[in-house]
């Protein structure tokens, strides 16, 4: 399989985000369990459409397509662009709602292993048909098979099936299992590969083994991680550390260590959202939230963006009005063109500085330059930044204001004691409110992804079929309102007793479904 590695580079660009690679999704399907999963993941798969289709500025997923597996795999949704088909994306969420949840079947054990090479016909098809002003950025592809079967077992049902296909255009093959447990308590940011045993994490060739829970919230946090920028050409930042203040982590007395970096957003900008107030800002405008740190580091690409620090800061030392922007996460680098020795002597001075950090309680103040396309002045402009430590192996980077940003402002004193009468009351109404430990922003819901929902699907294009009063699909029995596939599907096993349909032709794409009422019960909740 690719290592990650694309296709050459164009020219640069005012920004430049490097797209995720083609996606295939196979779900594999097993009865009982697919009861509940089912209403999880559509949930999840039409709020994560909803916010991928509505992003502005470059387009961070490619092409997608969606299979099932039950006892004979199909092809749900064939490759399609992201940006502008929210409606195909719903016709096929509309699918595997519809799927059977109840009874048995007879699984074919080599139901997964035609799905994943049918996929990957269908990919190479697909690129072959591609004009050329929308040329893939990857010619590799990205396959998911997500089970609530034993991931284990899954991965080696695929090993054995696989080991005599050519594999060369697979970026990437990964199992995720979805475990029977519900998430409980909401404080987890991101899916959870299981570090204390190596063969959850990688069995057998290049087959990843990850776990998740059976909600909607971890699944939606797993379709999330497709739009971080995942490109491993090249490391994103150089932290230049002076050797002569962190001699105790680097031999090196006269030059100073690098420290070679990937930068990571810690969330999306509310400005590259329809209907927000800074949705008009452009990806290039330098006074959008999209600028500073993320902006100068994908101009970089002939020479990698340089974070020089010049002081420590301690943690205490730092007012948090002076901070602005999106805040950036720092991990050391996986780029795939340097070698293993320079990747893990880099991770382990990236470790080193993160508890060194958290041991003294100290900040960094880093400078970096403010590049402007199109102009030469002899001092350039710079930003300047706050890196702070985390119990993780990772540092947040947040931009800091500087002389020419700073307005006036006044901060009288606060009196001593406040009159008995208004601190009485004050501290009733304080007392009042529920307390929490710590902000999760998990449990805290917008609605925003029904607006979204909302403003993708054209007002005449809406359909609100009741889903309980349409009869689910059984096991083995197609569709005959889906797109046909660009290549004719790899044959399919007949279920015992049943001969396989051919789905008919497609209808319009604007008899799209609408998302189900238990999505809007979601939304609304506490």
């Amino acid at each position: 399989m690719h290592p990650g590695r694309t296709t050459g580079k164009g020219p640069s660009t005012p920004m430049h985000f490097d797209q995720q690679p083609p996606r295939l999704l196979i779900v594999h399907i097993a009865l009982p369990s697919w009861a509940d999963i089912c209403s999880n993941l559509c949930e999840a798969l039409q709020n994560f459409f909803s916010l991928a289709c509505s992003l502005m500025g470059p387009s961070r997923m490619s092409v997608f397509s969606l299979y099932m597996v039950q006892n004979q795999h199909e092809c749900i949704l064939p490759f399609v662009q992201v940006k502008g088909n929210f409606a195909r994306l719903q016709a096929c969420i509309s699918e595997l709602r519809m799927l059977q949840r109840e009874g048995c079947f007879r699984p074919q054990g080599t139901s997964l292993k035609l799905a994943v090479v049918d996929g990957l016909q269908q990919f190479k098809q697909y690129s072959r048909h591609m004009t050329t002003g929308a040329a893939l950025t990857y010619t590799s592809l990205e396959i998911t098979v997500l089970t609530s079967q034993s991931g284990k077992e899954v991965v080696r049902q695929l090993e054995e099936g696989l080991k005599d296909t050519d594999l060369v255009r697979v970026r990437r093959l990964q199992v995720v299992e979805v475990t029977k447990g519900i998430l409980e308590h909401m404080d987890s940011a991101s899916p959870v590969e299981d570090p204390s045993n190596d063969e959850s994490c990688i069995l057998g060739t290049d087959i990843d083994l990850q776990t998740i829970d059976n909600d909607t919230v971890s699944m939606e946090i797993f379709f999330k991680a497709w739009l971080h920028n995942s490109g491993t050409d090249q490391e994103h930042i150089h932290l230049l550390l002076p050797s002569r203040c962190f001699n105790n982590i680097s031999r090196a007395r006269d030059n100073p260590m690098c420290l070679k970096c990937d930068l990571q957003e810690r969330l999306l900008s509310p400005s590259l959202l329809p209907g927000t107030a800074d949705s008009t800002l452009k990806m290039d405008d330098p006074k959008g939230d999209f600028s500073t740190l993320y902006q100068m580091a994908s101009q970089s690409s002939a020479s990698r963006y340089k974070l020089q620090v010049i002081k420590a800061l301690k943690s205490s030392g730092i007012c948090e009005s002076l901070t602005y922007g999106l805040p950036f996460i720092l991990r050391p680098t996986s780029c795939w063109q340097l070698d293993w020795d320079e990747l893990e002597t880099n991770q382990q001075h990236f470790h080193a500085l993160c508890h060194s950090l958290l041991k003294r309680e100290w900040l960094l103040l880093a400078k970096g330059e403010l590049s402007s396309p199109g102009y030469s002045q002899r001092i350039p402009a710079s930003t300047f930044y706050v890196i702070m430590p985390s119990p993780s192996l990772t540092l947040l980077v947040k931009a800091v204001a500087t002389r020419e940003l700073i307005l006036p402002n006044s901060f009288p004193l606060l009196p001593e004691d406040p009159p008995d009468d208004s601190l009485k009351i004050v501290e009733s109404i304080l007392d009042s409110l529920e307390l929490e430990p710590t902000y999760n922003p998990l449990q805290v819901w917008s609605h925003l992804y029904s607006h979204l929902s909302s403003t993708l699907v054209k007002p005449q294009g809406r359909l609100h079929p009741s889903w309980e009063s349409r009869a689910p699909r059984k096991a083995g029995q197609l569709q005959t309102n889906r797109v046909r596939a660009t290549v004719a599907p790899l044959p399919m096993i007949p279920a015992p007793g049943r001969a396989p349909k051919m789905p008919a032709a497609s209808k319009p794409s604007s008899e799209a479904f609408f998302m189900p009422s238990e999505q809007e019960e979601y939304l609304s909740g506490p």
